[in-house]
């Protein structure tokens, strides 16, 4: 056995990707199954999830649910479970949704839709798959962040609340249950190819030029940048790291 090649394979394992049918979620559930894990996509339109599934080949599922409907995510563990025919080791918490405005004309309505796309729907689904994980002694939860909840944003005020509380859950869920076995991660996408950007970014060419300005690498990412951070921190070869929040963003976080 190649131990240094093994390591950041994902065989035997099953991981569920909310929001997984399109952008970042494809990227990642696209790279999880190509080191050997079986996928279960998660999202409301099934017609993007059969693409999603069918391009990514015969380890891969899905399941058509609304991750704001919190009371059922019991329901969705357990029919992710059944769709794979394993118990769901991995769990990425993908889903999100954006709203791009002043913050004195974001509604009380959205700033809540916002945070509980993000933030409540993720509490739900952690804590309803948290016990089996803890039971077999092993498992990982991986959130995706974002830049605005390293840096200051305008006319995101809800998102970047969101993603800041991300920060929070992650350090706090890895102090409670890594010494159970389950390691608990995020990743800050910086910015990346994806319809939310491309909707973020809808006629502002100024902010475009000056995301890509600091930007040291020059360039937007692509989703299997996410992807590949996604399969390392979920490896055995991350077995030592739980509670840090990975910047994947082309350095944008520390550019100038």
């Amino acid at each position: 056995m190649n131990t240094k090649t093994n390591l950041f394979r994902l065989d035997g394992q099953t991981a569920l990707i909310t929001g997984g049918g399109t952008g970042l979620g494809f990227g990642m559930a696209s790279c999880l199954a190509a080191a050997g894990a079986k996928v279960v996509l998660v999202g409301r339109r099934e017609a993007e999830l059969r693409q999603a599934v069918a391009s990514i080949g015969p380890l891969a599922s899905f399941v058509v649910h609304d991750v704001t409907q919190l009371s059922r995510a019991s329901e969705l563990i357990a029919a992710a479970d059944q769709r794979a025919g394993t118990p769901v080791s991995i769990l990425v918490n993908n889903a999100g949704i954006h709203v791009k405005k002043p913050a004195a004309e974001t509604t009380p309505e959205e700033f809540q839709s916002v945070l509980t796309t993000h933030v409540c729907a993720a509490h739900a689904l952690t804590a309803a798959v948290l016990p089996g994980m803890i039971a077999r002694g092993e498992g990982n939860v991986l959130f995706t962040a974002s830049m605005v909840a390293l840096i200051g944003l305008p006319m995101v005020v809800a998102y970047s609340a969101a993603k800041s509380a991300y920060l929070g859950m992650v350090r706090s869920l890895a102090a409670e249950v890594s010494p159970r076995g389950v390691r608990v991660n995020a990743i800050a996408p910086g910015w990346i190819e994806s319809p939310m950007l491309r909707q973020a970014l809808c006629g502002d060419p100024a902010r475009t030029g000056k995301i890509l300005g600091r930007t040291p690498l020059g360039r937007f990412g692509r989703p299997e940048d996410i992807g590949q951070a996604a399969v390392f921190l979920c490896s055995p070869a991350a077995q030592f790291i739980t509670g840090v929040v990975l910047p994947v963003d082309g350095g944008a976080s520390i550019g100038f």
